[in-house]
């Protein structure tokens, strides 16, 4: 494993690390750390771990050792998607089911495959710590060590304690975990209790004074330990930020700044790529149909010229690509399945032949609410698919969404994606606010947390416009600037005496549009699966009066009749 770092992505960082059984007669703690290369450090940042088996188990040191082994290798199995919250606690979770299932033929947990584990993963400018157990990270301050866990331990008296969280000891496990910035030149400690029960920052200041490596400085910790009257197994992990990223130019930070290319005229080449004709432009960008070496079709996208100026564009420009080759599902646009080198700055994707949904919409006003649930279900997939991934769309309106000659309904333009796991190392990168205003969901106007249940409204709201063309709330939502505003927002039922809609269908349009996004549904499944029958929770209300089904027509016969006794009015008064 590498001690010293110095990646083209601006972090740097040092490690330094000693393990030892101390007074014991076997080491039951395990330690270890990785620095990848390439983008791979970008996205995922380094990490290091400690584990201490407990005393009482003969396998506890097999526990701390897969523990610490399972979360180097499979959280960079993770999706590049997801934030390292979501990725390492879903692999210490499932480490901590494995150690569990390991355990249910020992009569006594504690002496079946038990440890703890602490881990810290650096990620652009931030530290993300990790937890479970009495195993501890520290900030060197001053002269002192400052925790930054807590120690899961249960005393009972001055001399009686006993570990009061563990991998392997329950099925489920409660993970600890903190999110800190980071400075140059901050030192981090991961111990053992065995060394930072009995050591300070000082110890810590002098080992580091020694003049030799950091892991002569971890060594020097865990001497001090055991010389201070420590009767356990002794691990030290150093940790050193020697220098912070700066601005990136995409997730990618490894790959050369490519130009953005002239646009090309028909019969021209572009990388291999074969220019057939234009697809269409818009102010961002040119799409071409092209064939790649093997003969397929393609779709180039290529960015305008103004575009080319914008330094903030052209880094979101690349994203599309790059989510799209990390996202599988027949109803989200495919990367162009080549590794041809590139020239120039362009997004080449398949090529899709058939109508944009707009399109459709155009042509099918009033749609029959069977065809409108199944591409509502296909769209919902896609959608699933790229929040698997981390990837909020942002963008879903009907402009956005293909129907293919096959009647499948495909997203595209990536372009606007939000991805939680680059915006975590790179933040900013991606920006704010985009999409359509008609289809943007009211918390990016309020300033709330913004999630995948911003794409749920926007389906919700597509789905409302299939059914009845209009929209749920009309142009209301563009006018919030406040969190009352967006409460103010009133739903205008679907159904009326103009549409066929269901009142259990109109439900849940309500709910999966509804302003609030904590009050939309838990899964778009559920959302699809109540567009096609009533909810659970379901039950036929009242009859829905004039002024809610269709307030225009409400207030004209309120007009009409104000009218009739206006005019009843004069004539009483002329015949007098």
């Amino acid at each position: 494993m590498p001690r010293d770092a110095t990646a083209r992505t601006g972090l740097q960082v040092s490690i330094g690390q000693h393990s030892e059984a101390g007074a014991k007669p076997e080491n039951q703690d395990f330690h270890g750390a990785l620095i990848p290369e390439g983008p791979a450090r970008t996205l995922k940042g380094v990490a290091l771990a400690v584990a201490d088996g407990i005393s009482s188990s003969p396998v506890s040191r097999e526990a701390a050792e897969t523990a610490v082994k399972a979360l180097l290798t499979d959280y960079y199995a993770t999706p590049d998607g997801w934030t390292v919250k979501t990725a390492a606690t879903r692999v210490i979770a499932a480490t901590n089911a494995w150690l569990n299932a390991r355990n249910t033929s020992v009569a006594d947990v504690n002496a079946g495959h038990v440890c703890t584990l602490t881990a810290m993963i650096v990620k652009g400018c931030e530290g993300h710590i990790l937890h479970v157990g009495d195993s501890r990270v520290s900030r060197l301050s001053g002269a002192s060590l400052e925790p930054l866990t807590d120690d899961h331990r249960v005393t009972l008296s001055a001399g009686e304690s006993y570990l009061g969280r563990a991998l392997g000891a329950a099925r489920g496990v409660e993970i600890d975990y903190a999110r800190i910035r980071l400075r140059a030149g901050d030192i981090f400690a991961l111990t053992t209790d065995g060394v930072h029960d009995h050591v300070t920052g000082a110890d810590l200041r002098a080992a580091l004074a020694g003049g030799g490596s950091l892991d002569d400085a971890a060594r020097g910790l865990a001497q001090a330990a055991r010389a201070a009257g420590s009767t356990d197994n002794l691990t030290v992990q150093i940790l050193r930020i020697d220098a912070l990223p700066e601005a990136d130019t995409g997730p990618d930070a490894e790959a050369p700044a490519l130009p953005v290319p002239p646009l090309p005229k028909a019969g021209e080449m572009i990388d291999g790529f074969r220019i057939a004709r234009a697809l269409h432009a818009t102010a961002r960008s040119h799409v071409y149909l092209a064939t790649d070496p093997a003969g397929r079709r393609v779709a180039l996208k290529i960015p305008t010229a103004e575009m080319a100026q914008d330094a903030d564009h052209l880094r979101r420009f690349g994203m599309e690509e790059w989510v799209a080759r990390r996202v599988s599902s027949a109803h989200v646009l495919r990367a162009a399945g080549t590794e041809l080198p590139r020239s120039a700055l362009y997004v080449a994707t398949e090529f899709v032949e058939g109508t944009t949904l707009r399109q459709w919409m155009t042509d099918h006003p009033g749609a029959d609410p069977d065809a409108v649930r199944d591409l509502c279900g296909q769209i919902a997939t896609g959608l699933r698919a790229l929040h698997r991934r981390g990837v909020v769309h942002q963008d879903i309106r009907p402009e956005n969404i293909m129907i293919d000659t096959n009647g499948a309904a495909k997203i595209i333009d990536l372009g606007s994606a939000a991805v939680a796991g680059v915006d975590e190392a790179m933040p900013g990168l991606l920006g704010d606010l985009p999409g359509t205003f008609q289809y943007t969901a009211p918390e990016y106007f309020s300033g709330d947390p913004v999630s995948w249940r911003s794409d749920q409204y926007a389906l919700g709201v597509i789905a409302y416009e299939m059914l009845t063309g209009r929209l749920p709330y009309g142009a209301r939502v563009a006018r919030i600037r406040s969190r009352r505003d967006q409460m103010g927002l009133r739903y205008r039922p679907a159904r009326d005496d103009d549409t066929a809609v269901p009142e259990w269908m109109d439900q849940a349009l309500r709910r999966a549009t509804h302003p609030d996004p904590l009050r939309r549904y838990d899964a778009l499944s559920e959302f699809a699966a109540d567009m096609k029958r009533p909810g659970a929770g379901w039950t036929s209300t009242r009859h829905v009066p004039l002024a809610a089904r269709n307030p225009v027509r409400f207030w004209q016969a309120v007009s009409a009749i104000l009218a009739l006794a206006c005019l009843i009015l004069v004539r009483q008064l002329l015949a007098h």
